[in-house]
């Protein structure tokens, strides 16, 4: 992460304007604050985030103007998505036009002296930017930042930004593709909006506007970190010039340097500071991902003019034809890719949530790597994932096709933007330079290769393939950094039910299988609604893959398709959705995650994780799980007990999974359902029992849990948490074959993100909404559950 002050600065006062903006209830920031944040030593832009109280509607002529009538205008919050989706039945064409979002705000006098830039972290899928009626940029794309100087543009009184979104498929931009007429033409929906953080920052004239740390020989006594940075002026500046560079950790200076300059000329100007002697930082590991803070502090004739904050990690990560290694030590890369979309709202969801599925796939997945398919993601997210300790490879936008030169230029510029974004996350290991699933196209992947070398040397470059052509296609030329080559193995099992294989390593390359199973593999379709063999098998299949992978170093790991359900009209969809994922599009686990849920060492806590449902009601097996039900755990020994009879002992599948660390366990399930016996698992570990869960089949008992993430979320207008709503057992067993509408309701200063009656039969007794805040309404939110038949819960949080 770079670039970012740790907090919010409250020196812009933004209000809504109906009929105007400047009478009543206008504010302007305190005078001391704003004094305070531009004269401190800062981090390189103050901010006040543009999230609540945008205006917006669909594009009329004229709506860009500043005395443009915006009082019929919808009030709306930024993450936005267009138009209010379901979980299901998404229809391009709702969000395929032109729309428009309006900011009212005030801008004080020490701004306006200094320079000042807006920044779009994400719009889709195109956006042209007016202040106060002018026009100041535009970007076509929209999964990397639009970030444009409106120094002079601003003015005294009622400033408009006004934002022109094209939301249209058939754009020259990846991913998208003119000479498709339907957005089925790629895997993945993306509808479109605001859909990440708007901010708009002062600087001084003078100011530091990058900063790259790279690293040299981490592994050696002589580790050093140069700092490649940017000083961007805006016009010549005489006199003595100084960069001053501090390496902390865990709040201790390391290391410190500086370089000293005569004078700056106009523009941009690239000075290298090297930090040397940092035999004491801890590298940053999967299991403790120590992290360093480095400050660059920029002088002019002995003044503090701007600080530059970098926070990375410092680790060696090396792909090499025997696997991959992190600090020298062989890791088997285990992991799942991921998409960014939720129900509802598309991708617009805030950092809070981003930040989520990053602990979803550490913390109850147990990856140490994903895949961020098939688009640079949201750099909370990549923060997470510095953060908590999980590899990450990164990708320019696209799938499967490759457009026309311009659009390829686009690409190149994607690369380019992508590496400068997100380069000193430590979390990053690899960049996709190449579109996901093409071939050929040398010329421009020789340019994408090269651009992300110079850009970025410490890290190799990839692009995925699949199929027969695929797999034997030439190797790109490498960077320095080497490359990886990267397969998508959807090689079916022979005959059906057996284990899918792998295709073998292809010698001498780093090689990664960058996907499996998905659809392609098994079952069309993995959902709860689905029989319990189909749910079962997802579980199977993803272990035999990972299985195989752990049984050649020559397998530098695998990431399997995938960790969440998806929007998609591309193949194997039903009504619009992807059903691929081990979690499902709320980020509840399948049956399928139940082997991800296993594979972690029992010091972390134990798992008791069943394939199956214990079950006897309308659809389900009445004879129960039967001869092989599979129990996934990390425990030594299972003690199964049905109906308190005499227990049954089990141990480890070693002789079908012989290479994973906690392979499943068999037991013969077959019993009479009719007596709805109770079930208990003991897991035992050194002969002592670490783990015991029970299990009713009596639905009496049930009731649907509602449960927050969060027990408290910020009154900021954009802050979101996840209520999660399951149908339970009495002992906290999830229970399948659900009926009837779940209605929800919000009481308390929060806004339900969902559909407020729920087809709980259609969901498989699993679903979930989200709750945002309004800004600057504190107090308690009650979120609600009510079934026609079943015992409900509440969940309550914070707005604070």
């Amino acid at each position: 992460m770079t670039g970012e002050p740790s907090g919010r600065v409250p020196w812009l006062a933004a209000q809504p304007r109906r009929a105007f903006l400047l009478g009543a209830g206008a504010a302007l920031a305190g005078s001391g604050a704003l004094a305070a944040a531009l004269s401190r030593p800062a981090p390189p832009a103050a901010r006040d985030g543009f999230g609540a109280d945008w205006l917006f509607g669909p594009f009329v002529p004229g709506c860009t103007e500043p005395d443009f009538d915006d009082s019929g205008m919808a009030l709306v919050s930024v993450p936005h998505c267009v138009v209010p989706l379901s979980w299901q039945d998404w229809d391009p064409t709702d969000w395929q036009q032109v729309w428009v979002y309006r900011q009212h705000f005030l801008a004080p006098a020490q701004l306006r002296r200094n320079r000042v830039f807006l920044q779009f972290d994400g719009v889709l899928s195109a956006a042209t930017v007016y202040l106060n009626g002018r026009f100041v940029a535009a970007r076509s794309g929209g999964y990397l930042p639009l970030r444009c100087e409106v120094t002079g543009l601003l003015t005294d009184k009622d400033n408009v930004l006004a934002v022109v979104v094209d939301g249209r498929w058939q754009q020259n931009t990846p991913p998208d593709l003119p000479e498709f007429p339907h957005p089925t033409a790629i895997d993945f929906y993306q509808p479109a909006g605001l859909y990440r953080e708007v901010r708009l920052t002062g600087v001084p004239q003078t100011y530091l506007s990058d900063v790259y740390a790279q690293q040299i020989a981490v592994l050696t006594p002589n580790r050093e970190v140069l700092l490649h940075c940017t000083v961007d002026s805006a016009k010549p500046v005489k006199g003595p010039v100084r960069l001053t560079a501090a390496l902390s950790q865990h709040g201790a200076e390391i290391a410190s340097s500086y370089t000293d300059l005569t004078g700056l000329p106009k523009g941009n100007t690239q000075v290298t500071i090297s930090l040397q002697g940092l035999e004491a930082v801890q590298l940053w590991d999967l299991d403790d991902p120590a992290l360093c803070d480095i400050l660059v502090t920029l002088t002019v004739d002995g003044r503090k003019v701007h600080t530059y904050p970098v926070r990375t990690g410092l680790r060696d990560a090396q792909f090499t034809v025997d696997g991959f290694r992190l600090n020298g030590k062989p890791l088997k890369l285990f992991g799942l890719n991921r998409h960014q979309w939720y129900p509802f709202v598309g991708g617009a969801m805030p950092d809070r949530v981003q930040r989520r599925d990053a602990q979803l796939l550490k913390e109850e997945l147990n990856c140490t790597m994903v895949r961020c398919s098939h688009y640079p993601q949201a750099t909370a997210f990549l923060d997470a994932c510095d953060e908590l300790g999980i590899l990450v490879w990164e990708e320019l936008p696209g799938w499967d096709h490759v457009g026309d030169t311009a659009w390829q230029e686009l690409a190149v510029r994607d690369v380019h933007d992508m590496i400068v974004r997100d380069r000193n996350h430590p979390s990053i290991i690899v960049w996709g330079t190449r579109v996901n699933e093409t071939l050929g196209q040398y010329t421009l992947y020789g340019r994408t290769d090269q651009l992300a070398a110079e850009l970025d040397p410490m890290r190799p470059c990839t692009g995925a393939v699949a199929g027969e052509r695929g797999y034997v296609s030439p190797l790109y030329p490498v960077k320095a950094a080497g490359g990886v080559f990267s397969f998508n193995d959807y090689s079916r099992p022979r005959p059906p039910g057996s284990p899918p294989p792998l295709r073998p390593p292809r010698r001498g390359v780093p090689y990664l299988v960058s996907e499996a199973i998905g659809t392609l593999v098994g079952s069309a379709y993995f959902r709860r609604t689905d029989s319990l063999a189909v749910q079962r098998e997802q579980s199977l299949l993803h272990a035999w893959v990972h299985d195989h992978a752990a049984s050649d170093p020559h397998y530098s790991g695998l990431l399997g398709w995938c960790g969440f359900d998806y929007p998609s009209g591309w193949y194997h969809h039903y009504r619009g959705v992807k059903y691929p994922g081990v979690m499902d599009f709320f980020r509840i686990p399948k049956l399928g995650a139940a082997f991800y849920r296993a594979q972690r060492d029992p010091s972390r806590g134990a798992v008791i994780e069943p394939a199956f449902y214990w079950d006897f009601g309308p659809g389900s097996p009445p004879g129960g799980p039967g001869r092989d039900a599979i129990v996934w755990s990390n425990c030594e020994v299972l003690v199964v007990t049905v109906a308190g009879k005499r227990p049954v002992t089990v141990r480890p599948d070693r002789a079908r999974f012989p290479h994973l660390a906690y392979p499943p366990f068999s037991v013969d399930l077959r019993v009479d359902g009719r007596t709805r016996p109770e079930l208990t698992i003991e897991g035992q570990i050194g002969g002592q029992t670490v783990l015991r869960r029970r299990f009713s089949a009596d639905p009496a008992y049930d009731t649907i849990a509602v449960t927050a993430d969060d027990d408290q979320i910020i009154a900021d207008g954009a802050d979101t948490t996840r209520v999660a709503l399951r149908s339970l057992d009495r002992y906290g067993a999830p229970r399948p074959h659900a009926r009837g509408v779940l209605a929800v309701s919000v009481k308390g200063p929060g806004v339900l993100i969902g559909d407020p009656y729920l087809d709980f039969g259609a969901l498989g007794g699993a679903a979930a909404v989200w709750i945002r805040s309004m800004r600057g309404t504190p107090g308690t939110i009650t979120v609600s559950a009510t079934h026609p038949f079943v015992n409900t819960g509440t969940a309550t949080i914070e707005s604070v």
